[in-house]
């Protein structure tokens, strides 16, 4: 299966600091009132945010142009990147910042006009959760053409643990590298499963597709090496995979290194 995912520009930490070192940065901040109150905030909503609790969101259309081209600077892009597909032809266009955990997230409608602009901190943001759970309930299993090897057993199994998954327990992974699949094996699975609405890359440790299908709670998640060519091939069933997803010690962590930038620059 094709599937075209996003970039991830990623705009190190360095990078940010670089910028907010120059006299243009200076000459911006002192126009951008608005960040300077705002950055505070994000900093107390990392501190208190947990791997399972909403996003915190902080609506970016009052800001003026100035101010959202500031904010832009300052979050960068960090390792993860999403395209969700909602109603309407509504697309949501997802970057995760430099600081893991703290997400910038734009509406596009189908004319590609910006109808929401804002940032979230969360593990995952809400537009993933909310498109990947309108995904079907069921996987079909019937009518399964003959000259197949491991796609029936394959398919039975990913519907039982689809159906039977409870929000908080483990991802169940099933390795289609691992396993003896004929190519009309991977067709049949492709076939049923489908594409759903979320595409999304991760760049941390290594290049990592994630690609919710069309089915309630299962997902690809394809590992890469550096030519993207896929050195692991896996279906995992459950919640949004780990490596779309920010932890705890992120928050934590982006929540100190944010602080210190307000601290240096905007005070």
């Amino acid at each position: 299966m094709t599937i075209e995912f996003p970039s991830s520009g990623r705009t190190t930490g360095t990078g940010t600091l670089a910028f907010l070192a120059t006299t243009d940065a200076e000459a911006l901040i002192a126009r951008c009132p608005a960040v300077a109150r705002l950055l505070p905030e994000m900093v107390s909503a990392l501190g208190r945010q947990t791997a399972t609790a909403p996003g915190l969101l902080f609506d970016l259309a009052p800001l003026s142009d100035d101010e959202r081209l500031l904010l832009s600077e300052i979050l960068g892009e960090g390792e993860v990147a999403a395209t969700v597909a909602l109603p309407d032809g509504v697309v949501a266009e997802i970057t995760e910042s430099i600081f893991a955990g703290l997400w910038r997230v734009r509406f596009l409608g189908p004319d590609n006009r910006i109808v929401a602009d804002y940032a979230e901190v969360s593990a995952v943001p809400q537009a993933i959760r909310r498109a990947a759970a309108m995904t079907l309930p069921h996987l079909d299993l019937d009518a399964l053409p003959s000259g197949v090897m491991n796609a029936p057993a394959v398919l039975a199994e990913i519907a039982n643990r689809a159906e039977r998954y409870q929000f908080g327990e483990p991802n169940h992974v099933i390795s289609l590298t691992l396993l003896p699949m004929l190519p009309e094996d991977l067709d049949i699975l492709v076939d049923r499963l489908g594409s759903g609405p979320v595409k999304i890359i991760s760049r941390g440790y290594g290049s990592c597709r994630v690609q919710a299908t069309a089915i309630h709670n299962v997902w690809s998640v394809q590992f890469l090496n550096a030519m993207d060519a896929i050195l692991l091939d896996t279906l995992e069933i459950g919640d949004v995979p780990a490596a779309a997803q920010a932890a705890v010690e992120d928050f934590r962590d982006s929540a100190v290194r944010l602080r210190e930038i307000g601290e240096a620059y905007f005070q």
